[in-house]
């Protein structure tokens, strides 16, 4: 009931509002120009863009620019940033990861045939079988580089740095270093700390973070 009385009060208010309005006329006057006027210019960006990259490559800018460019990223590889709140480890701890998923939606080959259907749950770790461990250390620590190195060889394990330079750890060591892009890695399972092991054990993966000064088993 309520809406529909408001209905007819708008209208009404809105009629009253023509009647107020009604008589009253706008008209357009030309009152001429005041002041200096200026015609309305438009550059093209794209123009105006190819202009200043054709006055940087003359002066020798764009080559300039190109050259620290290229510096930063080769910086950036060599060293990349390191993972954030990775601490070395002041106390011995280990725990299991199950690195089972649930699928999203059905997985199918190139004929359509159903392979796992959505809500399945697969661990992968009953496909694939691991034969290296994971060794996360920070790089920039002599000692837990000496640790890993002397411990793990390359068949055994990989190692990861979570700091410092690979590509100058394996031109040093001559042999093959790896790192944890963003962390991404250690925030999968948990590591807080270094050294730490990472390694399958039946379905799930054991984790260990170590200390070095309690000479503990890798």
């Amino acid at each position: 009931m309520r809406v529909l009385l408001t209905v007819p009060i708008a209208g009404a208010a809105l009629a009253g509002a023509l009647l107020i309005i009604g008589p009253m006329r706008s008209e357009a006057r030309d009152y001429g120009a005041v002041g200096q006027t200026f015609p309305v210019i438009e550059p093209d960006l794209l123009a105006t863009i190819e202009a200043r990259l054709k006055r940087a490559e003359a002066s020798g800018e764009l080559a300039r620019m190109n050259a620290a460019f290229a510096k930063r990223v080769e910086a950036k590889v060599r060293r990349p940033d390191p993972v954030a709140g990775i601490t070395p480890a002041q106390a011995a701890r280990s725990w299991q990861f199950d690195p089972t998923v649930t699928l999203e939606q059905d997985i199918r080959d190139q004929k359509g045939t159903l392979i796992a259907a959505a809500g399945q749950k697969i661990n992968p770790l009953d496909f694939v079988r691991l034969t290296q461990a994971l060794v996360f250390v920070n790089g920039d620590d002599a000692a837990q580089m000496t640790w890993a190195t002397t411990r793990y060889s390359d068949a055994k394990a990989k190692i990861i740095l979570v700091s410092g330079s690979p590509i100058d750890e394996m031109t040093n060591r001559k042999r093959r270093f790896y790192f944890d892009q963003e962390g991404r890695l250690t925030a999968r399972f948990g590591i807080q700390h270094t050294p730490a092991v990472v390694r399958p054990a039946g379905r799930v993966m054991q984790i260990e973070e170590l200390l070095l000064d309690a000479k503990r088993a890798g």
